[in-house]
């Protein structure tokens, strides 16, 4: 029998993640069945759960990519970048997944107490990572400096989070581009 190699498995990992952020933004974590699953990745369950070790440890690697993405969008660019990002995956039909995890995990973390607790340390990396940049930034000069770094960093995870609900009511994205500007020209040095 030939050996997988371990590339291919993380291939097929990468291919079971995909589909199961579809199944899980379109169902929600509770009505993306294993069936559903099966029928989302075109695997068996046993394919499925030799990645991963049950629906919960699926649905948390699908929240993991996005936060550790959204990490690394927020050390580069910024949390502005991120909610850009959104504003373009909200368009686009082949990423309309991000979104609905990202509504799924704040319903989780408000109603499970087991899987909030595990999210806290997804919450502190990106925290961590908005803080440095917004360290850099002011550091750079770029940033304003008469409101504390504490202050906009809580204005940009507020803006951030009312565009997610913004989008979660069905709300249009496409008129949203100016106001991330303003949001961006707000904490800018004048």
């Amino acid at each position: 029998m030939p050996r997988v190699s371990q590339d291919q498995l993380e291939a097929r990992r990468e291919e079971i993640l995909t589909a199961a952020r579809a199944c899980f933004a379109r169902y929600g974590y509770e009505g993306a069945t294993v069936r559903r699953l099966e029928e989302a990745t075109g695997l068996s369950r046993g394919a499925i759960f030799h990645h991963f070790r049950d629906k919960d440890s699926l649905f948390l690697a699908v929240a993991e990519d996005d936060a550790a993405e959204m990490v690394e969008t927020v050390a580069r660019n910024g949390l502005v970048q991120v909610m850009r990002d959104l504003l373009t995956r909200a368009t686009d039909p082949d990423a309309a997944g991000w979104l609905g995890t990202q509504l799924e995990v704040s319903r989780r973390v408000r109603t499970d107490p087991g899987f909030a607790e595990r999210w806290v340390q997804r919450t502190s990396a990106i925290e961590s990572a908005t803080a440095e940049r917004l360290k850099r930034q002011r550091d750079a000069g770029v940033l304003r400096d008469d409101v504390p770094l504490e202050a906009l960093m809580r204005f940009l995870e507020l803006a951030y989070d009312g565009l997610v609900l913004h989008l979660a009511m069905g709300r249009p994205a496409g008129d949203l581009g100016p106001v991330l500007d303003l949001v961006e020209e707000t904490v800018r040095k004048r």
